[in-house]
């Protein structure tokens, strides 16, 4: 990079060059033929950045539902800027609907998206997508593939009314679903309710797993500033993607690689960021994955450390107990949160559209009930924790902004449940003896267990305690739990129990001692006990005999590690696909 700037490259160096520039070549001529095929004369598209839109859209997807629409934006940019777009279907990651988990699915979307990049005359990517796992899969296989890349957020969906009231997705969900269970609503107000929770494309319009990762994508430099809390039907957003598709242009011209961009400082200031937003215990996971591929070592010790520095400042449910993503929106979004904690972050590192510094550049806060001063946070310290002790050796991680502040420190007798079925067919049995007290315990949910570790992570609490009043109980599990949930549950459970790790070895009546204070777990048995029931443990049996679901098996990793899958996360060379 010079003084006046990046180097620009010019046309015979673009990547496409290779398929689309060389003359007097057999394939050139048939490539070109075939691009008179689609409709294309030669000043359409040589000479000029091809840009990839990759496009998660699906009739079965709520969340990106508007993409198909979005995508015909960013090609606008493009096509302003002097690029040649070209619009790529990959797979979509519905959140509702694809089971068991469309977690087993993010490294699928990844290895798609990278040698989908690698594969064709792509010399830059715009990323289309903001369900949970799309964001992270989008970026880890273009992180991967390196091409020169930026990431157009879904945007969250509009606020929920009923009756008077804002409803958060996910959040109030859970929460009336557990009223109705408690016989406080009825199976009509109960369908009202239904109709009022989702009202417009986009995702969950909470500070879920959704908002903190596009957040998160925003923070390590990837969007356009502001991007990630423009809501789906906004017209801004709109005006967002084809500001996108210009800037994927220059990017392809100045050659801005994601290596250039993914740095251990970006992952340091995205996960700052999380933490500060009190966003979901799923970027946990998600960050050090997406680190892996750019190479950067991201580890449960770096969220606990830093969490212990960053105050919680974004007053939005469930860590915040009043607003929603479009409040935060037009507060001043992401930008104006960053500009309260400026000392915390690494300033001049590049991104997208120039230096993190310059993207705050006259970030202002409307509203200091929504983005907190750092003199009235909603929490003096991060919303997560990460626990460690002799239940969960490599780690556990509690969202305990989203917690009972009367069980951060408690001690009961374990209820254990070795699968989710049977959970949820025996939580109501009065024989279980399960009190306010006792400890929930799941197992086999994990990353082989679940498979994919399932989002089971906010066990239900009992009939007969819901209407008693109960409203939280300390759970323990090795699943996920939506980032839209709340509750003291603590997960990622590491190792899992389906490959052995010591919450297989849990017994119903064992005390258990949770102290988020102390970042400590513990089974309350002694060694020589635990011992002899390690000696009686034998490993579940395969599942899968063939396809995605044996590879998934054979290469995931556990939860403190990113659950990416172990061929994929490690250094290596990859060949040029147009060399052979």
């Amino acid at each position: 990079m010079s003084d006046d700037g990046p180097a620009r490259l010019t046309p015979e160096q673009l990547r496409s060059h290779q398929w689309f520039g060389t003359e007097g070549a057999l394939r050139t001529w048939s490539h070109n033929a075939r691009m008179r095929q689609l409709g294309y004369e030669d000043e359409e598209y040589r000479g000029r950045p091809v840009v990839a839109v990759v496009n998660t859209w699906s009739d079965i997807n709520p969340c990106h539902v508007h993409l198909r629409e979005r995508a015909e934006a960013v090609k606008r940019g493009v096509w302003q800027a002097g690029g040649f777009p070209l619009e790529f279907p990959v797979a979509t990651l519905s959140e509702t609907y694809q089971k068991p988990t469309p977690m087993l699915y993010r490294n699928l979307l990844a290895m798609e998206t990278e040698e989908l990049l690698r594969s064709y005359p792509v010399d830059a990517a715009v990323l289309l997508g903001g369900c949970d796992k799309s964001t992270p899969a989008l970026l880890m296989g273009a992180t991967s593939a390196d091409v020169p890349a930026l990431f157009v957020p879904a945007g969250p969906m509009l606020p929920g009314h009923w009756r008077g009231a804002t409803l958060g997705s996910g959040t109030d969900m859970w929460k009336y679903w557990d009223e109705h269970r408690a016989g406080n609503l009825t199976d009509c107000e109960l369908r009202e309710l239904q109709g009022g929770l989702a009202r417009s494309p986009g995702h969950c319009m909470t500070m879920g797993t959704a908002s903190t990762m596009t957040a998160a994508a925003e923070a390590l430099g990837m969007t356009l500033p502001g991007a990630c809390a423009v809501p789906a039907v906004d017209s801004a957003h709109e005006r967002m993607a084809a500001a996108s598709g210009r800037r994927a242009v220059e990017l392809a011209w100045t050659a801005l690689r994601p290596s250039r961009i993914l740095t251990r400082e970006a992952f340091h200031d995205a996960v700052t960021t999380v933490l500060c937003l009190g966003g979901s215990t799923n970027a946990v996971i998600h960050l050090i994955a997406m680190a892996g591929r750019a190479g950067v070592a991201l580890t449960l010790d770096d969220f606990d450390r830093i969490a212990r520095t960053v105050p919680v400042l974004a007053n939005v449910r469930p860590g915040g107990r009043t607003y929603l993503m479009e409040d935060f929106h037009f507060a001043g979004g992401l930008p104006a949160l960053l500009s309260r904690i400026t000392d915390l972050l690494h300033l001049e590192r590049p991104t997208v559209n120039g230096t993190l510094g310059g993207q705050l550049d006259g970030a202002r806060v409307h509203d200091d009930d929504v983005v907190r001063p750092r003199g009235n946070p909603v929490a003096a310290e991060g919303g997560v924790a990460v626990l460690r002790g002799n239940l969960c050796p490599d780690g556990a991680v509690i969202k305990h902004i989203a917690a009972s502040p009367h069980l951060l420190r408690h001690t009961g007798p374990a209820v254990v449940f070795d699968d989710y079925r049977t959970m949820q067919r025996t939580i109501d049995d009065p024989g279980l003896n399960i009190t306010a007290d006792s400890v929930l315990v799941l197992r086999g949910a994990g990353p082989r267990g679940g498979p994919g570790m399932p989002e089971y992570g906010m066990l239900p609490i009992p009939e007969h305690l819901l209407k008693q009043g109960v409203r939280d109980m300390v759970r323990i599990s090795d699943a996920r739990m939506s980032g839209t949930s709340y509750g003291t549950c603590v997960l990622h459970v590491a190792p899992e129990s389906h490959v052995g790790g010591p919450l297989a070895l849990v017994r119903t009546g064992d005390r258990i001692t949770l102290d988020v204070a102390a970042r400590s777990l513990r089974l309350d048995v002694d060694d020589e006990e635990l011992a002899r029931r390690r000696a009686g443990w034998s490993a579940p049996p395969e599942r899968y005999g063939r396809g995605y679901g044996a590879l998934y098996d054979a290469q995931v990793t556990q939860a403190d590690t990113g659950c990416d899958f172990a061929f994929l996360a490690r250094r290596g060379a990859v060949p040029d696909p147009y060399a052979g």
